[in-house]
């Protein structure tokens, strides 16, 4: 077991009206039926979120958000933190109170729960891969629509670092930007009259070509597009610490250690959030 990721924690504003929604789907237009019909009113019970898997923990004071969502009454006692590693069979949050909102709130709870938790496993093993590198693992914009805030975070108890979070936050100027502008130089130029003294600007390149256009023209960072390696160690050689590098496209577990010992600075991940599994868990009474 690794030790304790520490990462700042959300603000309830990040979650609350994801939660919201996220109730309301679950619970339709009439509330949860087989709990009304089968519970009796005011039995109470303690639960427990068991772990089916090993995994990288991110999520818990979401699930608990969700329990006293239905029943401000539930107490919901955390066993493990976010950021920490747990086993197959480590209980992770104990609630005790009503069993009604408990049964309600479960999937909700376990769906976020799982999720964030999936995002943070795998970046774990990835940062794992590249440990000792200097190499930090960086997610990406490809997450679900509505979550970013809480799968970045994810991604943070997982061991990895945050790109930018939207499109306000930084300027990457893409092969596409590169095209309607009319070239690497252009795109920057204009770039450098609109951005503020506080932005950093970042080029994708695919050559090495437009690698030393872009250098030339002044940026803060350079994304080396789906580059082999080869070419990725002359990347590196030829920016020799002028800008800041990453290397993105194509990169699994596999072939991360050996992306990493070209040199770059960061490799850029979007399974981190668009595919991660989700890891497995229960909510089990008694």
């Amino acid at each position: 077991m690794s030790s304790l990721v520490t990462v700042a924690k959300l603000p309830p504003s990040a979650y609350e009206e994801i939660v919201r929604l996220a109730l309301a789907e679950d619970l339709g237009r009439a509330g949860d039926l087989t709990g009304g019909a089968v519970i009796a009113l005011g039995t109470r019970c303690t639960a427990h979120v068991v772990a089916r898997q090993d995994g990288r923990l991110a999520g818990v004071p979401l699930a608990q958000y969700v329990f006293r969502a239905l029943d401000p009454g539930l107490e919901t006692l955390p066993i493990l933190e976010d950021g920490q590693d747990f086993r197959a069979g480590d209980t992770i949050l104990e609630i005790r109170g009503c069993g009604r909102p408990i049964l309600a709130a479960e999937r909700t709870a376990l769906n976020f729960l799982g999720h964030l938790s999936g995002i943070a496993t795998l970046t774990r093993e990835f940062a794992r891969r590249v440990a000792g590198t200097g190499v930090r693992i960086v997610d990406t914009r490809k997450t679900l629509p509505g979550l970013r805030a809480l799968e970045k975070y994810a991604v943070r108890c997982g061991g990895g670092w945050n790109h930018r979070f939207a499109l306000d936050d930084g300027i990457l100027i893409k092969d596409n930007h590169i095209t309607l502008a009319g070239g690497v130089a252009e795109a920057i130029r204009r770039a450098r009259l609109r951005a503020g003294h506080m932005v950093r600007l970042e080029v994708e390149v695919d050559t090495l070509e437009q690698l030393e256009e872009a250098l030339e023209a002044g940026v803060d960072a350079v994304l080396l597009d789906n580059m082999d390696l080869e070419t990725l160690r002359k990347a590196v050689e030829i920016v020799d610490g002028r800008a800041t590098t990453e290397a993105s496209g194509g990169v699994v577990l596999e072939r991360v250690r050996e992306i990493a010992g070209t040199g770059v600075d960061l490799i850029s991940v979007g399974t981190l959030t668009h595919s991660a599994p989700a890891v497995d868990l229960s909510l089990e009474i008694g």
